[in-house]
C-alpha cells in the first residue's frame, strides 16, 4: 500500500473555494481503480492549509492515476488558489495494525507482528 499525505499552503480566502472546486477530481479519483482513499480537507487551526491524505493499492494505481486526467485537473484546479507552500510526500507500507490492542490500550509499538 502507498500513502500520499501532507499539506498544501493556498491563500486563506481561497482555501475553501479550493477545497470545493477539488470534489470533482475527489469523486473521480475514488472511483479510479486501485484509490482506497483520497481527501483534500481544511485544517481548522492554520489559515490556508489543505491537508491531503491518499491511499493507494500499489505503484501501477497510482502511476495509472499521476498520467491520468483527474491528477492533471486536479494540479490546474489547486494552482489556480494561489500556491503558497506544499509539503506532500509518498510513504510505501509494509505493516498495517491497529492502534489499541485487545485491553483498549492506544500502543506506539508494533506489538502484533513477530
Amino acid at each position: 500500500m502507498i500513502l500520499i499525505a501532507g499539506t498544501i499552503d493556498v491563500n486563506p480566502e481561497k482555501r475553501d473555494a479550493a477545497i470545493e472546486a477539488g470534489r470533482l477530481h475527489m469523486e473521480a479519483t475514488r472511483a479510479q481503480e486501485g484509490c482506497m482513499d483520497y481527501v483534500w480537507c481544511a485544517d481548522p487551526l492554520v489559515e490556508g492549509r489543505i491537508y491531503v491524505f491518499e491511499r493507494w493499492s500499489g505503484e501501477a494505481a497510482l502511476s495509472a492515476h499521476f498520467a491520468g486526467p483527474h491528477y492533471l485537473a486536479m494540479r490546474e484546479t489547486i494552482g489556480a488558489h494561489e500556491i503558497r507552500g506544499i509539503d506532500v510526500s509518498k510513504y510505501r507500507n509494509d505493516l498495517k495494525e491497529p492502534v489499541y490492542d485487545q485491553s483498549g490500550t492506544p500502543r506506539a509499538d508494533f506489538f502484533t507482528a513477530k
